[in-house]
């Protein structure tokens, strides 16, 4: 496979396009509401029509407005008549009659209207191919100038210019930590080791986060991509992507994935008919919330049991079976092709100072419109919420966002006015963690998200720390007897301490970022604490 190869597969794949585009959402929220039957029923139609020389259905990734499902988008490409429908809540009866107003006839079915603020204030990079190409056919992405930048990199750049640029462009890992990609890379570069690894970390397992799975069964292309200039550029030879087994769309279409990239030549040996050699296997996980630490999910990836190991050492000097390893997430690879085609200085331009480009979020909760979107670094939280989201339904009134799942905090509608960037969120007692973002409204009780929260960090604690394994149990409990009313200003008093010390004293991230929930809710909060609250001192502690 050489450029003009890849090339040639683009334009032909252009050449086929019809005129007519009908694509139908196949992630997963579409998928559980019925969306396979609305493509077969599109596909039927438009044949009986006697339209399928000029209509094309095609299914696509994840189109964003998720509450809205199933999703159909209609791209006319007619010369001088060109436009784009977006048609929301699509079934199998109504969808004859998109296919019957191609040729005049009525639709029956209502079309958003896809320039409202729920789209026109995202800014996608990493999600530019979603709902747009077909994630099981390798050439659509190839369509899309995919695999152009891993030529690029291979055939006119060092691994030591890859970095640079990566580095230059301000990309911070989008796992969570925010740590500079770029600094990541150069260590394992100059690491030194027989072999090297590289690792996609896709155990997303956050509360109301599916950011990491939207992007695989999107546009899983893009993710192997990302990898296998990462790989060229620290030395690695061998990557893993590890994904729960609750993500078995996604799993699928990985596997379809890779088996196309390696029959184009595009994994595997002489890649681009450079020495550059390059693997990608599948790890799958049993769902396990911590395996979603580095070192935990290395040691599962061993064939061990998923615990954490103090560090150091690092993974980047003593990783996966003691060799240098990377470890990045689905969204930070997703980055790296956009990085390479557009230019570092490009994604630099876009975000804050300290925040560079954009993140998705996994909109959820109480709020009118849930979904995937992509906005750049320093977008508010009032944005977000209210203009894209659309505010909450029924007249009702925010009270709090929760970002970073169970290691985040939950951060009071007077705040909403601050930009959704690392240092900002930090300074508010949250994270911006992997993109989970959840609205409260005014019907929300605080005391009950902390001890959901503190409810799912207990059950997935590892145990081999005492702090975590015994302390969230009694946070759980403390925060119970809270909830019912039989708590005491004692109680209280212990809780804090206990957040504190679970907080300092547990090994890994799951511990130490466990009580985060408890301290916002009661930093913003601490009324309703105060409210199910006794004066009396009797009975206080467990």
């Amino acid at each position: 496979m050489d450029l003009t190869e890849l090339l040639e597969i683009a334009e032909k794949e252009r050449a086929e396009s019809k005129p007519v585009r009908i694509r139908c959402c196949m992630a997963a929220g579409c998928l559980s509401s019925g969306s396979i039957s609305v493509k077969e029923s599109l596909e039927k139609v438009t044949k009986e029509a006697g339209l399928a020389d000029k209509v094309e259905v095609c299914g696509v990734g994840c189109m964003g407005l998720c509450c809205q499902g199933p999703l159909v988008q209609v791209d006319n490409l007619v010369e001088n008549n060109s436009s784009t429908l977006l048609y929301e809540k699509i079934t199998p009866e109504n969808s004859a009659s998109i296919v019957a107003s191609l040729n005049g006839g009525e639709v029956k079915v209502q079309a958003g209207d896809i320039t409202e603020s729920f789209f026109t204030k995202q800014l996608p990079i990493v999600l530019e191919n979603s709902g747009k190409v077909d994630p099981e056919r390798i050439e659509s992405y190839i369509a899309a100038e995919g695999y152009q930048a891993l030529y690029h990199v291979l055939r006119e750049m060092t691994p030591s210019e890859v970095t640079e640029a990566i580095t230059r462009s301000g990309l911070r890992g989008r796992g969570g930590a925010g740590y500079p990609t770029g600094i990541k890379w150069a260590t394992v570069a100059k690491a030194k080791g027989e072999r090297k690894y590289v690792i996609c970390n896709a155990d997303e397992g956050d509360p109301g986060a599916f950011m990491d799975r939207s992007v695989l069964e999107s546009d899983p292309h893009r993710v192997l991509e990302g990898m296998a200039i990462a790989a060229y550029a620290v030395g690695a030879t061998q990557g893993y992507i590890y994904i729960r087994a609750e993500y078995p769309i996604a799993i699928n279409r990985l596997q379809i994935a890779i088996r196309q990239a390696q029959r184009l030549g595009l994994l595997g040996s002489h890649i681009f008919d450079s020495p550059f050699d390059f693997k990608i296997d599948i790890r799958i996980g049993a769902g396990a919330y911590v395996c979603g630490e580095e070192t935990a999910l290395m040691a599962s990836i061993e064939g061990k049991r998923g615990t954490p190991r103090p560090r150091p050492p690092y993974p980047a000097q003593s990783g996966l079976w003691g060799f240098p390893t990377l470890i990045n997430n689905v969204e930070t690879f997703a980055n790296v092709p956009w990085i390479i085609r557009k230019g570092a200085d490009m994604f630099a331009s876009i975000g804050t100072e300290k925040s560079k480009g954009t993140k998705v979020f996994a909109l959820a909760g109480k709020i009118r419109n849930t979904g995937l979107i992509e906005v750049p670094m320093g977008t508010t939280l009032r944005q977000i919420v209210e203009e894209m989201g659309g505010g909450v339904p029924d007249g009702g009134t925010a009270k709090a966002v929760q970002t970073g799942g169970p290691s985040g905090g939950c951060i009071p509608a007077f705040a909403f006015d601050t930009p959704v960037d690392y240092e900002s969120l930090a300074q508010l007692g949250s994270i911006m963690g992997s993109g989970g973002m959840i609205v409260m409204d005014e019907t929300t009780n605080m005391v009950d998200v902390a001890r959901f929260f503190m409810e799912f960090c207990m059950d997935e604690s590892c145990g081999k720390c005492i702090p975590c394994r015994v302390g969230t149990v009694q946070l759980y409990q403390l925060l119970s007897k809270i909830r019912e009313g039989k708590a005491s200003l004692v109680d209280l008093e212990l809780l804090e301490e206990l957040c504190d010390m679970v907080k300092h004293t547990s090994l890994c991230g799951l511990g130490q970022s466990a009580p985060n929930p408890v301290f916002s809710t009661l930093q913003y909060f601490r009324d309703e604490y105060l409210a199910l609250i006794h004066e009396t001192t009797d009975n206080a502690g467990f």
